[in-house]
């Protein structure tokens, strides 16, 4: 699966939020889960095959826990249309993990050129 569903999922989640449709970022964060897990484990296999990349094998371990924890905390406010502070804290985290997944990315290639 390719890592950018996942990252496509909480931004959607993201601006549902920003767009006051709660039930459907909850939805959006919902299905990031198995394609958070997924990303999580494929970046794992590839930090085992080429020992390196360990970094963004964590920090996909951590996404998906803030995904799994954002979308339980979200379930029970889900009828009253609000959203708990950490699960918006959760979805804001996920984002500035993806930014700084980006930002190692971009050194790395730039250390190879």
């Amino acid at each position: 699966m390719a890592r950018g569903v996942p990252v496509a999922l909480v931004v959607a989640a993201a601006a549902a939020d920003g767009a006051g449709m709660h039930g459907v970022a909850f939805y959006a964060l919902l299905a990031a889960v198995p394609a958070v897990a997924a990303a999580a484990l494929g970046a794992y296999g590839d930090a085992l095959e080429r020992e390196r990349g360990r970094l963004h094998a964590y920090l996909w371990g951590i996404v998906l826990a803030l995904t799994v924890a954002g979308a339980a905390v979200r379930a029970p406010a889900l009828a009253e249309g609000t959203v708990p502070a950490p699960a918006r804290s959760a979805v804001v985290a996920c984002l500035a993990i993806f930014c700084a997944q980006a930002i190692a990315s971009l050194v790395a290639e730039l250390r190879r050129t």
